[in-house]
């Protein structure tokens, strides 16, 4: 099957992935349905292994982390050599215990030869208040950053410094005792020190903690993740006119960011109602 652009592909995840042509994507960027908490769709897919069901709908953990890390190894197929792949994946409780399905999730895309570059947190300064009383508020998930290779492309993205950080740049000297601070001998500090103060420098490199507030969606699909969270992802792991591929695409953020910062984007979805509000969100944010 050759690539469309900029068009979302109706079927599984699993079956759409086999069909497209091999290193044809720069990066992906998604988040996959989450274990035991939703119904996403109505015509289950067929899996390898004998089970038809909705993905997420597995009775064990361990079939749903088998069954969305297929769906990653088509992934990594169609990505490019120097591709980078962004999974926003949440937890689960069952009967009243964390599942830790994130972890088992990023061990066995390891297994699988993925390389694992970075846990973010994509902390929730507004999150859903819930009513329990024996635990505290989870105000967070999880993003997993893999490359496919040792070697990836990946544009710098920087923050601005705190004033905590050039005020006591401005004060301190680089002793005999601090040469070696995290690695940096006395000259390099020196150095980096006086960049710092000369505004020579654009910001600090960006952190791993993302505090972005969800953002509320006016539709039947409950999932959406905020525009702003995947911005960073696409900007990094994505050159312009590239192509960004989300095999769960649902109501089309990952498109419509993409087109906002001048990328091509591939979907894929199961459920037609589902691609018919993707496709009216994403004309309605155009230009």
């Amino acid at each position: 099957m050759d690539l469309l652009l900029n068009k979302i592909y109706e079927g599984s995840a699993l079956n759409v992935l086999n069909e497209l042509p091999e290193n044809s994507v720069n990066m992906c960027v998604t988040s996959p349905p989450y274990w035991g908490l939703r119904d996403y769709q109505t015509n289950p897919a067929k899996w390898n292994d004998g089970w038809s069901g909705e993905l997420g709908a597995e009775a064990e953990a361990k079939d749903y982390i088998n069954h969305l890390c297929d769906i990653f190894d088509g992934v990594k197929r169609v990505l490019r050599e120097d591709g980078t792949c962004w999974v926003n994946i949440g937890d689960t409780y069952k009967k009243k215990c964390l599942c830790m399905i994130p972890f088992l999730f990023a061990l066995e895309m390891v297994n699988r030869g993925w390389i694992l570059r970075n846990v973010i947190i994509w902390h929730k300064p507004r999150c859903v208040p819930l009513g329990v009383k024996d635990r505290f508020t989870v105000d967070f998930e999880y993003i997993f950053f893999f490359s496919k290779k040792p070697k990836y492309y990946f544009e710098q993205q920087l923050e601005p410094f705190k004033s905590s950080t050039l005020k006591h740049t401005s004060k301190c000297s680089v002793s005999e005792k601090s040469k070696y601070y995290q690695g940096f001998c006395a000259e390099h500090q020196r150095k980096y020190q006086q960049k710092l103060l000369n505004n020579e420098l654009k910001g600090r490199n960006k952190r791993t903690v993302w505090s972005i507030s969800p953002q509320s969606f006016h539709g039947d699909h409950t999932a959406t993740y905020p525009l702003k969270l995947i911005e960073t992802p696409i900007k990094a792991g994505c050159p312009e006119n590239g192509i960004v591929l989300d095999p769960f695409i649902g109501s089309g953020t990952t498109a419509m960011v993409a087109e906002q910062l001048n990328r091509n984007w591939v979907g894929i979805e199961l459920n037609p109602k589902y691609i018919e509000m993707a496709e009216e969100r994403i004309r309605n944010a155009r230009p």
